[in-house]
């Protein structure tokens, strides 16, 4: 992981609200945004706004453990990312609001264009005091010969809380396609009050595609994971909860570890298996949740289908 490297800030102002327009007979593009505003009322957690353009949308939320926690699910009908593309997410939470997001399945960035224009996503979640925020998409597959960057920039406020996943697919490992060409660039950022507290950065092109083998890199491992959680009170002991998080990592045939630095807990994994990877995560956020938040774990019913 590299940690140089500063990240752009993209709001949907920034984000060109129709397709883009093209020369004749080139090939198309999206330039495509979602913004997501949320309320705290009587009824609960509601999506009180609700702006997109271009293929990147919700349907309603769902409610399953009541009214104060609402589950989304990110739809994306195009199914993944050609060259040209440019996704801005953005979820905004008022204050004392529980929003749980995910995907109803994986994310796809394919195989370039000869041009090697970038695929480009960015999420950007905003959660003010006594909110949280719950970022549990599914993994994303990034085609041999993709050329992509993906960023995640989360903003809170000092008692804001925060839940987050990414498991990422290099390649096409059941057809034995490895991420052998191709560009891809991965960042998770988090900023509680306006500063830094974590950062983490991947970059593999043709000069660091060694990691791929490195012991200290990928391992020979196709599938990267990477789950944080915080912020976590400093006085309190959560002894316990890491043991609980190293167990799990333990069982699972893969190589992963749980670690707890300054406020937030930061769990590794690399394996073959991206089905495997996502469920150590769920078993880990299934620990974390009660912990960190004070609510029992509950499953998006789009994962069980």
């Amino acid at each position: 992981m590299h940690n140089n490297h500063n990240l752009a800030l993209v709001t949907p102002s920034e984000a060109p609200s129709e397709k883009t327009p093209l020369a004749p007979n080139a090939p198309s593009h999206w330039h495509a945004y979602l913004t997501l505003g949320f309320q705290k009322t009587a009824r609960g957690t509601v999506l009180k706004t609700c702006d997109h353009k271009g293929p990147l949308y919700v349907q309603k939320p769902f409610y399953p453990e009541g009214p104060e926690t609402a589950h989304v699910y990110l739809l994306h009908p195009p199914g993944g990312l050609v060259s040209g593309d440019r996704l801005t997410i953005t979820a905004n939470l008022a204050e004392n609001t529980h929003v749980l997001i995910t995907t109803p399945g994986a994310g796809r960035v394919y195989r370039a264009r000869e041009d090697k224009t970038l695929q480009y996503q960015i999420t950007q979640l905003n959660v003010p005091k006594d909110s949280v925020m719950e970022w549990l998409p599914q993994e994303a597959i990034l085609y041999p010969n993709a050329h992509t960057r993906l960023e995640n920039q989360i903003n809170l406020a000092s008692n804001a809380k925060f839940i987050g996943w990414e498991v990422t697919c290099f390649g096409l490992p059941a057809n034995n396609e490895s991420f052998a060409n191709g560009h891809a660039e991965q960042g998770f950022e988090i900023r509680q009050d306006g500063r830094l507290k974590v950062r983490e950065r991947l970059i593999i092109d043709d000069q660091s595609r060694d990691i791929f083998q490195a012991k200290a890199g990928l391992a020979n491992k196709p599938i990267n994971g990477l789950m944080i959680a915080g912020p976590f009170d400093r006085t309190d002991n959560n002894d316990e909860l890491m043991d609980t998080l190293r167990d799990h990592c333990t069982k699972h045939v893969s190589l992963c570890g749980a670690t707890l630095v300054d406020e937030y807990i930061i769990v590794r994994s690399l394996h073959d298996d991206s089905e495997h990877m996502k469920r150590l995560f769920t078993q880990c956020w299934r620990a974390i949740r009660p912990a960190l938040i004070g609510k029992e774990a509950c499953e998006p019913r789009i994962w069980a289908t």
